[in-house]
């Protein structure tokens, strides 16, 4: 019984995540401060990316929405901080719960609607909360931001360095456990019947009201903490880092790392995360960094990188980087009978 609701029965499974888990743990102690952000960012990026998941991958509806999530993730938690004197522990929970809450009502006009529309309602969302933060200064400050400062607990403070590698680590772990076992349950088996025919889920007595704003709350409340963790690292929030940009890349993380997979999101996360980079480094060994073809048009560079990227998995390995992992596996597995 035991191992019918075990996460994996596989003994290789649970070793390797136990290695890169204490990879995880032992990096920051081992890397530079510049590395250390990196990290930082793809972990934030990690959950933004299994809560989008749940909602596209896992239930079917496409959002174009995720920025605006984001930033009102990272709206609240740096309002109830510096205005309210909130301790973090407590806002970042309440960021979640804010994001979920407007979720709600994004969800509830777009239950009729599928694919294109759906996603271009949620994108008109993204622009109206842009817009309702721009001019509400007597609650947001409006264009002037907010600076975040004073995350502290037990007196450690929580937005410098190692401290905030930890705390983006922990919550990683919760958010990617959370998810594995909501795939498992009645809501998770529910989610992919309304993916797969909703209308046959219809039939086998499945109320999609129900459980698309479901999936609409439980994935906003993911991405509502990444947004109070972006806040955290960048210390300065404000409404210029929250185009429209944020929402295609979190798209591009899942459709790259493999939709309907959280290992897949996983995956994607850290390929997006760490490409710029890797162009900086290519640029660093064959090309001149300082040259103006790279200082000029950098997120031109790095635009065009993403497109070539997606247009390739798309075309070569429709199942992302998931997909990729598995066909290798299966290579080694069978080799040398493999062909």
């Amino acid at each position: 019984m035991g191992q019918l609701v075990a996460l994996s029965d596989s003994r290789a499974v649970w070793t390797w995540t136990g290695l890169l888990l204490a990879a995880a743990i032992v990096a920051p102690f081992l890397l530079g401060n510049y590395q250390v952000t990196l990290m930082v960012s793809a972990l934030i990026a990690i959950i933004g990316a299994v809560g989008l998941n749940m909602l596209t991958g896992t239930t079917g509806l496409i959002s174009l929405g995720q920025a605006g999530f984001l930033a009102v993730g990272a709206y609240t938690n740096a309002i109830l901080m510096m205005d309210y004197g909130w301790p973090v522990w407590l806002s970042i929970p309440a960021a979640g719960l804010m994001a979920a809450l407007i979720s709600v009502f994004v969800g509830v006009p777009s239950l009729r609607l599928k694919g294109l529309y759906l996603a271009i309602t949620t994108l008109a969302f993204s622009f109206i909360i842009n817009h309702i933060i721009l001019y509400a200064e007597g609650v947001t400050h409006g264009p002037n931001g907010v600076f975040v400062s004073g995350a502290k607990v037990l007196g450690v403070d929580l937005q410098r360095g190692k401290a905030l590698y930890f705390l983006t680590l922990g919550i990683t772990v919760l958010v990617i456990l959370a998810a594995l076992n909501i795939q498992r349950t009645r809501i998770g088996r529910a989610w992919m019947a309304i993916r797969d025919h909703d209308i046959a889920a219809r039939v086998m007595g499945v109320d999609l009201v129900r459980y698309k704003l479901l999936a609409f709350a439980i994935s906003s409340f993911i991405v509502g903490i990444a947004g109070a963790l972006i806040s955290l690292q960048i210390r300065f929030v404000n409404i210029d880092v929250f185009a429209l940009i944020l929402s295609i890349e979190a798209l591009a993380i899942i459709i790259l790392g493999g939709l309907g997979s959280i290992a897949g999101a996983v995956l994607g996360a850290i390929f997006l995360s760490f490409l710029p980079e890797a162009i900086r480094l290519f640029f660093e060994a064959f090309a001149d960094p300082n040259s103006t073809l790279y200082t000029t048009y950098v997120y031109e560079i790095r635009g065009i990188a993403y497109g070539i990227v997606i247009v390739a998995f798309l075309r070569l390995k429709p199942e992302g980087l998931i997909g990729l992992w598995r066909d290798i596996r299966k290579y080694w597995s069978n080799w040398p009978l493999a062909y």
